[in-house]
């Protein structure tokens, strides 16, 4: 008989989900406009891609706050040290990126003179005088900060993916809801 699954309790699955969805919606968002020539609809895409930033940023806020008050499900005794390992490095670099990659994006728009305004109705504060230098170097960050997310959101897919396929361990389904649970 395989070994039991330790679950994620729903909060930090709806946390889970809901961060993945939205990065999954901002990155190609992000992607698409940067190009794009200006236009009243690229603004309003710049738009929907802060109100998404800004969300996953208090969402992962939130999230860091509820993982360091409830400990997180243990991983199977069967799982090798080094996937351990690399398993908490992956998830603390996930979650540095995930205050990060807003961050940087409010500061670039702050030094572009871009004034962030959550859902169109919250103005948040600059964090910087505009400075079109500094604007320039934040975009070079911001954008390489999503990189640098999008390889480890791979990474962490790929994880699941062995975990599922090829271990056949039960990993996956600790972050599952129950609906979705095999």
């Amino acid at each position: 008989m395989s070994e039991p699954v330790n679950r994620y309790n729903g909060v930090a699955m709806s946390l889970h989900w809901l961060a993945a969805l939205l990065i999954f919606a901002t990155f190609p968002l992000g992607v698409y406009m940067h190009d794009l020539p200006l236009s009243p609809a690229k603004l309003q895409y710049y738009s929907y891609h802060k109100w998404i930033g800004v969300t996953i940023f208090m969402l992962v806020v939130v999230r860091v706050v509820w993982r360091f008050t409830h400990t997180p499900p243990p991983l199977p005794a069967s799982t090798p040290r080094w996937e351990v390992v690399v398993s908490h490095l992956t998830h603390l670099a996930l979650y540095g990126l995930l205050l990060a990659i807003p961050l940087s994006g409010w500061l670039m728009s702050s030094a572009k003179g871009f004034q962030t305004v959550w859902f169109g109705v919250l103005p948040l504060p600059d964090l910087v005088g505009k400075d079109k230098a500094l604007g320039e170097l934040l975009t070079t960050v911001h954008q390489g900060l999503n990189l640098t997310l999008f390889l480890l959101v791979g990474m962490h897919i790929a994880a699941v993916i062995k975990h599922k396929f090829i271990d056949h361990d039960r990993i996956l389904e600790r972050m599952l809801p129950k609906g979705m649970r095999k």
